[in-house]
């Protein structure tokens, strides 16, 4: 994998993690740069529930935030299944004993939410040294003290009608916790003080996509102003801007103030899950749910960004919740009934395409030369990174995933719906 993959550590300055061990922390969702991509090496290859486990830990209630790690600690978040009790779980890297598990907020009326797509406790948090930052949406976002879980500030007041369930995690930024929020009845960025909680930029979506009837009047508040990704730094014109992907738009925000820089607008599709992904001079996007698609998008530019800003689009095959992945000079991803595809970053041309097996819900992650692909039933089959399809295994666990694994030194870190494993050779 090429270096530059990683230059957004240095743009990010996220959770210090230039000041530690890249192969041994995993700070937030999708890994240190947020893109999915280890520098470790001597990953395993091949696991089941009897073989190349270190640990498993069963996890209570119904969750598919995926694990953090920092030093010795693995953090995951978890919720009844009915959402009135919502849990920040700390488990012992080295032995997968609990080391705390703090029923963190109790929420007496819960937003309804499609159970067969998301959960109750679906954001990743974000850690750093001596602080975790854990949110579930409009239910609460608190700051805890890794040595204690005592918390350090709460916020209760961030509200939105999350209609299908909060999904966006947070990112820091310097002294800022920046996070999208994209509910049925407002929708916008907000950036706290990591410190003390405090608000110091909100900047609402300046497109308000509503349900329209077939009169052209909206007929209600609804999926089409839903969104569930985590924004990402990238460079933008030479300086450092939020990339966040709302309902039917792709904003780019001065960080510092929340300013729009400028949006892409994507009218046909709404509800995106998938987190940016950047590369040398583009930013790849999957903008929403229901029909997949991948865009090649062109940052530079201001106000309403145009069809030339798009490099390439991609439909056939392409997710509509599932991150893409970028390695060197290839883009992968995979649809949500298990077909795995790989095309050139740069012209977005075919280069390979494969059936996985069935049912995906959860991105995939690179490390140590491989593709990790996790499917809704519980196998992560592992394919060789490059331009040749080459499958290396094929791995079952007893349950589903519906997160993306976490990597650290040699293990990998796996939630399924009811255990979390270090698997290690």
């Amino acid at each position: 994998m090429r270096k530059t993959s990683f230059v957004l550590l240095s743009v990010c300055l996220c959770v210090g993690a230039a000041m530690v061990s890249a192969d041994e922390n995993w700070p937030q969702f999708r890994g240190p740069t947020g893109q999915g991509l280890s520098d470790s090496k001597g990953l395993p290859t091949t696991w089941s529930e009897t073989q190349n486990i270190k640990w498993k830990a069963p996890i209570h209630g119904k969750a598919w935030s995926s694990p953090v790690i920092w030093g010795k600690q693995v953090w995951v978040t978890s919720a009844t299944e009915d959402g009135r009790d919502l849990f920040a779980i700390c488990i012992d890297k080295e032995t997968g004993q609990v080391v705390f598990d703090k029923r963190l907020f109790e929420d007496p009326n819960p937003n309804p939410i499609f159970k067969n797509y998301n959960s109750y406790a679906s954001p990743t948090p974000v850690i750093e040294e001596g602080r975790i930052y854990i949110t579930f949406g409009a239910a609460g976002t608190a700051c805890l003290d890794t040595a204690s879980a005592n918390p350090i500030w709460e916020r209760r007041d961030i509200r939105v009608n999350h209609y299908r369930g909060a999904g966006s995690s947070p990112l820091i930024y310097k002294d800022l916790l920046i996070q999208d929020y994209d509910g049925s009845d407002g929708q916008f960025v907000i950036a706290l003080d990591k410190n003390t909680g405090k608000t110091v930029w909100q900047t609402n979506r300046s497109v308000d996509y509503r349900d329209m009837g077939p009169d052209g009047k909206p007929k209600g508040e609804g999926d089409y102003r839903k969104a569930f990704s985590t924004c990402r730094i990238a460079s933008v014109n030479g300086k450092p801007a939020v990339i966040s992907i709302g309902s039917r738009a792709t904003y780019a925000y001065e960080p510092e103030s929340g300013k729009e820089i400028w949006r892409l607008e994507h009218s046909d599709w709404h509800s995106a899950g998938a987190t940016p992904v950047i590369g040398d001079g583009l930013i790849y996007i999957c903008p929403g749910f229901g029909k997949g698609a991948v865009f090649a998008v062109r940052p530079d530019g201001q106000g309403v960004l145009g069809a030339d800003h798009i490099a390439f689009k991609i439909t056939k095959n392409a997710p509509d919740k599932q991150s893409p992945l970028l390695v060197g000079d290839l883009l992968y991803f995979i649809d949500g009934t298990g077909i795995a595809t790989c095309v050139d970053a740069k012209s977005g041309a075919d280069v390979w395409r494969q059936r996985i097996a069935p049912n995906f819900s959860a991105a995939p992650l690179y490390g140590d030369g491989k593709i990790y692909f996790f499917a809704d039933d519980g196998t992560t089959t592992v394919v060789a990174a490059g331009r040749e399809f080459k499958k290396l295994a094929a791995n079952k666990l007893d349950s589903a995933f519906k997160a993306t694994g976490a990597v650290s030194g040699k293990g990998l870190y796996l939630r399924t719906l009811t255990t979390l494993y270090r698997v290690e050779e």
